[in-house]
């Protein structure tokens, strides 16, 4: 049977994550379908459309889904289950939220933060913030599935031609209701989306020392700024800078972490970047440990030249 992909998206676009998801599909099912789930969304769905090697979109479109809150999306899954074998998400948020809810309500297992598909049954999962990786096999008839999207190189976004199949919303008599959104804007580029990341931590010492040493540095770069779960719970950046096990997950083709010693935590959700950079000032610090480059040195004498050097 075929494989269905739950569009990430503002009603307007899609998110990047959704074409690592749909990658993943692709390997479970030569069949993929992808549901663009939203209100006034017909630009998103046009996009997905363009989606290379997918048979289908289909798009509903209604007010109780301009959020995409998780009782009335998981609704519209449930109502296309029957024609799944499987059903994928990306382990964003967005996903973790709504997935675990129809794995509920259909009474199967989910299989969560997928990063390889062996078959169309059996599949690798990292367990332990990394440090174990399993392999696990579903005997459910529809597997649930979120997909760790640093695992799976994304499709292309465009080049595809499938149609787009509008289908009315199931009913949901939701207890939940949308409050409000707050947004962090910034000239920077997304987190999870970003191809180059500066990280400070703990050993920057204080907010003061991020912004005079790593902002600069990721100026310089074009990169966005992340950090350390220590620097976050001391105030030095706000929560949404986080990487790792309880932050964000990347994976960008360049990581520098700068003053992060490299708890499990924080290399859970680092580690697949394809280059990593590290300065540190102790030889120990097990950061060093997954660096391709590492330099022990005083990060305030050190970054400034770095930062001097890039022109």
């Amino acid at each position: 049977m075929a494989a269905l992909v739950i569009a990430e998206h503002d009603n307007q676009s899609l998110k990047a994550a959704t074409l690592n998801t749909v990658a993943a599909a692709m390997q479970c099912s030569p069949e993929v379908d992808v549901l663009v789930a939203g209100s006034g969304s017909d630009a998103a769905a046009s996009a997905a459309a363009q989606i290379a090697g997918i048979r289908k979109v289909i798009q509903i479109d209604a007010p109780s889904l301009a959020d995409q809150l998780a009782e009335p999306l998981a609704e519209q899954i449930l109502a296309l289950a029957k024609n799944y074998s499987h059903l994928l998400a990306p382990a964003t948020a967005n996903g973790k939220n709504v997935m675990p809810r129809v794995a509920a309500k259909l009474d199967v297992a989910q299989l969560s933060d997928i990063t390889k598909v062996v078959s169309t049954d059996t599949f690798v999962r990292p367990i332990y913030a990394g440090n174990a990786i399993a392999t696990v096999q579903s005997v459910d008839p529809i597997k649930i599935i979120t997909v760790r999207t640093t695992g799976f190189d994304p499709v292309a976004g465009t080049g595809g031609s499938s149609t787009v199949e509008k289908q009315a919303a199931a009913q949901c008599p939701s207890k939940s209701s949308f409050v409000s959104r707050d947004l962090t804007k910034s000239d920077r580029p997304e987190l999870t989306a970003a191809k180059i990341i500066v990280s400070g931590g703990r050993g920057l010492g204080s907010g003061e020392k991020y912004q005079e040493l790593i902002a600069p540095l990721a100026d310089k770069l074009g990169a966005a700024l992340g950090a350390s779960r220590a620097a976050v719970d001391a105030g030095y950046v706000p929560n949404d800078y986080q990487v790792g096990q309880t932050g964000k997950i990347v994976a960008p083709q360049l990581y520098i972490a700068i003053g992060i010693s490299g708890a499990i935590q924080h290399l859970a959700g680092m580690k697949d970047s394809k280059v990593i950079v590290a300065i540190n000032k102790d030889p120990e610090a097990p950061i060093f440990s997954v660096a391709d480059y590492g330099l022990v040195a005083d990060l305030n004498t050190a970054v400034p030249e770095l930062t001097k050097a890039l022109g």
